[in-house]
C-alpha cells in the first residue's frame, strides 16, 4: 500500500475495496455463509493456529456471485455457479449431519476436513447428483481467486502490487523494480519441507489441494494452501453469463 499514490484511481478503488470495502452477505443465507466460510478457510488453511491473519473469503465470494461476476462458463454436467454453490453447500451441510450430527461450521476443523476429504476423493460415482471432481473444482476456483486477489496475502507470495500505470523495467529473473525488496527467508520454501513437517503445519484440505492443483503457494506459516483450479475440458462447457 505504500505504493497507493503510483497508481491510477481505478486501481486504487479496487484495493481499498478489497481490504476495507467488502459489502455485506447478499446472496447467501445464513446457514450457507457459515457453511461457505468454514468451506473457503480450510480450502486455503486459514486459522489452523491461533492468531493467524484470515481473509474473509465467504464475503469475496458472496458478492461475486451477487453481482453474477462468474468466470463466464461452466461445465454442462454441473448447474450454473449460482446454483452451484447453494446446491453444494447444502449437500455439504447433509453430509456433516448424517455423519456427526451437526451444522458442517459446528464440525471441529479436522471433521470438515474428512468431509472435503471425502468429496475430493470420491471417485466417479456421483456425489448428491453432481460430479465430485467438478464440484472440488469449483469451490477450489473461486476459493483461489479470492485468495490471491487479497493484499495481505500478495505479502505472503512476494508480490508487490500493482505497476499499473507505470509498469515494469527490470525484466529478468531476480531483477527487481525499485519498489521491490529481496525475501527475507529466500530459502524458507514450504513446498520443500519434508512431508512431516509440512504435514504439521497445515490443514488435511489445504495438504490435498497442494498435492493435486495448480497454482498458488504455500507461505512460511502453512497458511496457504495450493488451490486447485479444475478441470479445463473446454468441449464441456456452456456459456454462463459474464461479468
Amino acid at each position: 500500500m505504500e505504493q497507493e499514490p503510483h497508481w491510477d484511481g481505478a486501481t486504487r478503488a479496487a484495493l481499498h475495496d478489497r481490504l476495507h470495502g467488502q459489502p455485506a452477505i447478499r446472496f447467501f443465507d445464513r446457514v450457507q455463509e457459515s457453511t461457505a466460510k468454514c468451506l473457503l478457510d480450510r480450502l486455503m488453511g486459514q486459522g489452523s493456529e491461533s492468531g493467524d491473519e484470515t481473509v474473509d473469503l465467504a464475503r469475496m465470494v458472496d458478492a461475486r456471485l451477487a453481482e453474477n461476476q462468474t468466470d463466464g462458463w461452466h461445465f454442462d454436467t454441473m448447474p450454473p455457479d449460482r446454483e452451484a454453490w447453494p446446491a453444494t453447500l447444502g449437500a455439504l451441510n447433509e453430509d456433516a449431519h448424517a455423519r456427526f450430527g451437526h451444522d458442517f461450521a459446528a464440525c471441529p476443523d479436522e471433521d470438515q476436513c474428512e468431509l472435503l476429504e471425502a468429496v475430493r476423493t470420491w471417485g466417479d460415482d456421483r456425489w448428491h447428483g453432481l460430479p465430485p471432481a467438478q464440484v472440488w473444482g469449483l469451490w477450489t476456483r473461486y476459493a483461489a481467486t479470492a485468495f490471491y486477489s487479497h493484499p495481505a496475502v500478495w505479502n505472503e507470495i512476494g508480490f508487490p502490487g500493482p505497476a499499473y500505470p507505470r509498469g515494469y523495467k527490470a525484466l529478468g529473473v531476480d531483477k527487481r523494480e525499485p519498489f521491490e525488496v529481496k525475501d527475507v527467508r529466500p530459502h524458507d520454501d514450504p513446498l520443500r519441507r519434508p512431508g512431516p513437517e509440512r504435514r504439521a503445519r497445515g490443514t488435511g484440505a489445504a495438504e490435498n489441494v497442494g498435492r493435486t492443483g495448480d497454482g498458488g503457494s504455500q507461505d512460511a506459516t502453512g497458511r496457504a494452501g495450493r488451490a486447485s483450479t479444475g478441470g479445463d475440458d473446454t468441449d464441456e462447457r456452456n456459456g454462463e453469463g459474464g461479468r
